[in-house]
């Protein structure tokens, strides 16, 4: 794994591999006792030669410098998390699966690891990486999802944290996770939190819908995250000729559309085979034959050097 520190007012400089293994932290770390931390996802793939992808790593990157800025943290360049996740891919390169048969999901993480008793940002931070081989994100495979639209508990609200991705953000959504695994369902779709009618995100995923050839998602408006993958697909579908939307979606729109899916590092391109909203079951189009399997292919061929990169998107480290 790979780690870097630096004080509250100064600069991250040069940082270490080190074996994987526990940190040691302060119980009075600011991460622990006020959520000041943030994380990222990027993966390293194998490609049918053998050398190794990354996919995007800068807007990671960028990502987490806008989210250290709204933590009050220091956070390392651009460059330098680039650099830092090269270094660990390569490190961990025997635990990349075969091409096609996996990733190498990579975890940067950016936390006030320093001690502070009272309400304030740490006086120290580690930014840190570590990694695991992963398969799908879901237990069923690319088998389509079916969601639950909660409208009871909220993800995010408007002028909080819901834009950047800090690590405060996902334990709240547990509970409604499992309410909604023990009803059967993959994961929970979240409406707005002031109107209880628009579509947000996903648990941990960005969402799309599709009607003829229009791809809708909804608008990052400083409650939904702004995902790698959704701003990727966003560009692919207009490559391959779709009309795309960031807008509002009424949760009424479920109904009508053609198609559902969610995007996502984890998730890459999801179908979703049905949403359940007040007791009323919708189902979607899937398979071979959807639209989001072609955004899926797309994807998936640009990230394991399958289909030629005209857009600078991938690194090859190997």
């Amino acid at each position: 794994m790979y780690s870097m520190k630096c004080s509250k007012d100064e600069q991250f400089e040069q940082g270490q591999l080190t074996r994987y293994g526990n940190i040691e932290l302060s119980p009075s770390a600011g991460v622990l006792n006020y959520g000041q931390g943030l994380f990222e996802g990027t993966k390293a793939y194998r490609k049918e030669d053998g050398n190794i992808l990354l996919f995007r790593p800068d807007q990671n990157a960028i990502r987490m410098k806008i989210g250290a800025e709204r933590m009050c943290m220091p956070c390392p360049s651009i460059d330098q998390f680039v650099d830092a996740v090269k270094q660990t891919a390569l490190a961990n390169k025997r635990w990349i699966p075969p091409a096609g048969k996996g990733t190498l999901y990579i975890r940067p993480l950016l936390m006030g690891s320093g001690p502070v008793l009272g309400l304030a940002p740490a006086p120290e931070y580690t930014f840190l990486i570590y990694a695991s081989p992963a398969g799908n994100y879901f237990k069923d495979g690319l088998a389509p999802l079916s969601l639950y639209v909660e409208d009871e508990y909220h993800r995010a609200s408007p002028g909080g944290a819901g834009g950047v991705k800090t690590i405060s953000n996902y334990a709240p959504v547990l509970k409604a996770i499992n309410r909604a695994k023990n009803r059967g369902f993959s994961d929970v779709l979240y409406l707005d939190c002031l109107h209880k009618k628009f579509l947000e995100e996903v648990s941990s995923c960005n969402i799309f819908i599709i009607k003829g050839n229009v791809i809708s998602t909804p608008a990052t408006n400083g409650t939904i995250l702004p995902g790698i993958t959704r701003k990727s697909i966003i560009e692919i579908a207009k490559d391959l000729g779709y009309e795309v939307e960031e807008r509002l979606i009424p949760v009424d729109e479920l109904v009508n559309a053609d198609e559902v899916f969610c995007t996502g590092t984890a998730v890459v391109v999801a179908p979703v085979g049905n949403i359940t909203y007040q007791d009323k079951r919708i189902e979607y189009i899937t398979g071979a034959q959807s639209v989001s399997w072609k955004l899926y292919s797309n994807l998936v061929g640009i990230q394991m050097g399958l289909i030629r990169d005209t857009k600078g998107w991938t690194i090859d480290i190997q």
